[in-house]
């Protein structure tokens, strides 16, 4: 079950069993306690075990809600197809309302805020599987001409300015070491990719259709992207990434402390 369901469900629950209580319940115990006898000490009025949890739980879990719904949510990046800008373990926040607020669950935009621009690093719900987030960097706005042939890229016909700026060295799981990495000026946000030497690569050429875009990784060469699957929904956005809170690869046990507070552009 989504998370963002349980945590919709948790909060209405709890909130409806402390109105409840509140309402109904409640002046009947205060009246009964106010019957006994008359004592120089307060009366304590003992509330049932579920009203105290939910009136308990209930302030955290909207806090909860709010934040992660309309402010930021935190996601783990799992593969590497945002190398070198995004790592293996790294944990970013996404700002929930760079492009709009949308009510929880539901997705629908109530208050339209923003757009995304060429090169943001966004979340989006995979076209294919909605269930699984993605991140990739924002090539194509609607209405764009996309064209990809081998590590060349085109946007409205303009060729995209790159150049070599050295070898990554790899982490210290050795993912991706000797692979070039290329400084792309992606019209005026400049942001570093990588390509193989004998990478595979998916040319071809696109036209964003309206309320759509078209991402790619900046690991090119080891990307499941637009080049692949087709464009993103407008719909399917769910904010865009701003910055590294932690670094925890789990698969080597690996914290690096260095990279937290790194923003991500």
């Amino acid at each position: 079950m989504d998370f963002t369901l349980i945590l919709v469900l948790g909060t209405l629950l709890t909130g409806l069993i402390w109105l409840t209580d509140s309402l109904l319940f409640k002046p009947a115990r205060t009246r009964r306690a106010g019957t006994g006898e008359v004592s120089d000490k307060p009366v304590e009025i003992h509330e049932p075990l579920l009203v105290d949890y939910a009136r308990s739980f209930f302030p955290v879990l909207l806090i909860v809600l709010v934040v992660r719904s309309f402010i930021a949510e935190p996601f783990r990046i799992p593969s590497g197809s945002m190398m070198p800008t995004l790592l293996v373990g790294d944990f970013i926040l996404v700002n929930k309302f760079s492009y709009g607020l949308r009510l929880p669950v539901l997705d629908t935009k109530i208050l339209p805020i923003g757009e995304p621009k060429r090169g943001d690093v966004v979340v989006f719900r995979y076209p294919k599987d909605p269930k699984v987030d993605y991140i990739k960097r924002i090539i194509g706005l609607p209405g764009d001409h996309i064209r990809v042939v081998g590590n060349k890229l085109w946007v409205n016909d303009v060729l995209q300015p790159e150049k070599l700026v050295g070898v990554y060295p790899g982490d210290d799981a050795m993912r991706m070491a000797g692979t070039d990495v290329y400084e792309e000026n992606l019209t005026g946000i400049q942001h570093k990719v990588l390509f193989e030497k004998d990478g595979y690569r998916r040319d071809g050429e696109w036209v964003v259709p309206p309320h759509h875009y078209f991402a790619m990784g900046d690991n090119r060469d080891n990307s499941n992207d637009s080049r692949y699957w087709g464009f993103v929904p407008e719909a399917n956005l769910v904010g865009k990434a701003f910055i590294i809170w932690l670094h925890w690869d789990w698969k080597d046990g690996k914290f690096d402390a260095s990279r937290i507070g790194k923003s991500v552009h």
